[in-house]
């Protein structure tokens, strides 16, 4: 069905092809910020990145799956976790982040948070995802 509905719908297709270009943008800016920048900025960024896909401000990640998912030791995100709730940007408890200050910590995240967010918004506007969704 998926096939079918590619090869014959020209809207459909365009928006598979951006969204197939923003994931390897992701991919590619993501594989520079590992080797770049610090565990703390990249924390940030990845709070950030899936805050933006839900509502509120609460997040449900264990430190083993972020530092799996940043491939860094856990004791790092432990470490960094700490570090940004006593400088009052989240709060920590086992397995659940809370957002205290989401402006500062745009601001503590590396510049590939607001590099990726931009290209994804160019390629795959809210607009055209709310004019899908309907």
């Amino acid at each position: 069905f998926l096939l079918d509905e590619f090869n014959n719908s020209s809207p459909f297709r365009r928006l598979i092809l951006r969204y197939m270009q923003a994931m390897m943008s992701y991919a590619s800016q993501t594989a520079v910020c590992n080797r770049r920048h610090s565990i703390d900025q990249q924390l940030c960024k990845t709070i950030l990145q899936n805050l933006d896909r839900i509502p509120g401000n609460e997040l449900t990640f264990t430190h083993e799956l972020i530092a799996k998912t940043l491939g860094v030791r856990r004791e790092g995100i432990s470490h960094t976790a700490k570090e940004l709730q006593n400088d009052g940007l989240i709060k920590y408890t086992r397995g659940h982040i809370s957002i205290l200050d989401r402006n500062k910590l745009t601001r503590h995240a590396c510049e590939c948070y607001s590099i990726v967010k931009d290209e994804y918004e160019k390629l795959i506007p809210s607009q055209l995802l709310s004019r899908l969704v309907s």
